[in-house]
């Protein structure tokens, strides 16, 4: 299920404003030692992104679920989703991980998604190069269009920060 368009709910202070960068949507599972990388058809996407495999393989967790977006930089420093399509960089793409659905066994889902992220940010902070935080600046509005991000990111996606990932539901968002 893809996002549809809707009202706009008049709940001040109730949303973050997600970074969208320019690169596609992983889901990334940790299982002890086995570490697997999908799109979200459900591609196996764990042998293109060596350095994110990597980088969950360390987590100090025994299992996770990370939802975030594999992104590529050029030399500029700016994502660049031609990178990846073109497999030019695929051992540089690494994980900005803006989620977190399970962790050692608890599934969070349920959970708050102010809390998720808060407990994302203490799993991924020794985390090496493969996997970064994705930061989420602060809004008092509700949802608006998509605009550009000044770093370099392709848009600003709002997210309600109570909202909660339904059991069985496939993610939705980019790619």
């Amino acid at each position: 299920m893809l996002a549809n368009q809707g009202p706009s709910p008049a709940l001040r202070g109730l949303w973050l404003r997600e970074i969208k960068h320019d690169g596609f949507r992983v889901i990334a599972r940790k299982d002890g030692p086995r570490v697997r990388l999908y799109s979200r058809p459900g591609n196996d996407l764990t042998r293109q992104f060596p350095l994110i495999v990597e980088a969950l393989a360390r987590l100090r967790s025994c299992s996770c679920i990370i939802d975030g977006e594999a992104v590529a930089c050029d030399d500029n420093g700016i994502a660049s989703f031609e990178l990846i399509r073109q497999h030019r960089v695929d051992a540089g793409v690494f994980l900005y991980a803006f989620d977190l659905l399970e962790l050692n066994g608890d599934d969070l889902r349920r959970d708050p998604l102010q809390v998720r992220k808060a407990t994302l940010t203490s799993v991924v902070a020794k985390a090496v190069a493969g996997i970064r935080f994705n930061e989420h600046p602060e809004s008092d509005g509700g949802p608006s269009s998509v605009t550009p991000a000044s770093s370099g990111s392709r848009a600003s996606c709002p997210s309600a920060r109570t909202r909660l990932t339904a059991q069985g539901a496939r993610p939705t968002g980019s790619r």
